[in-house]
């Protein structure tokens, strides 16, 4: 009826010094450890950079259009439709965020000769 030899080759358990099943084991624990240190942390860099240029584009973006609408804004209701009052006071404002952000900015170590 059953054939004793295809019985006995199914109920086989793979011996313990089974050298490709350990060989196996090396190279999938081998690419898991690579993974786990090397792969992984890119991922992670490339990941924060593009967020990082994505954010930083649409900050951008936002400052471009709030100082659009600013001005506008100053020029119906505040100026009486004068643009250059408008774009004068803005851009002051802009100008001394800009002195003031330079007034804080930190010397060179190799630069103090000159």
């Amino acid at each position: 009826m059953d054939d004793p030899r295809t019985s006995s080759a199914s109920s086989q358990v793979p011996a313990p010094n089974d050298w490709q099943a350990r060989a196996a084991d090396t190279i999938e624990s081998t690419v898991a450890a690579v993974h786990d240190r090397v792969i992984r942390p890119l991922i992670l860099l490339a990941r924060g950079i593009v967020f990082g240029i994505v954010v930083g584009s649409m900050v951008l973006v936002l400052c471009v259009l709030l100082s659009i609408a600013l001005v506008r804004l100053l020029d119906v209701y505040a100026f009486g439709h004068r643009v250059w009052a408008s774009e004068a006071l803005v851009g002051a404002v802009l100008s001394a965020m800009g002195l003031a952000a330079w007034s804080m900015r930190r010397a060179r170590h190799g630069a103090e000769g000159g």
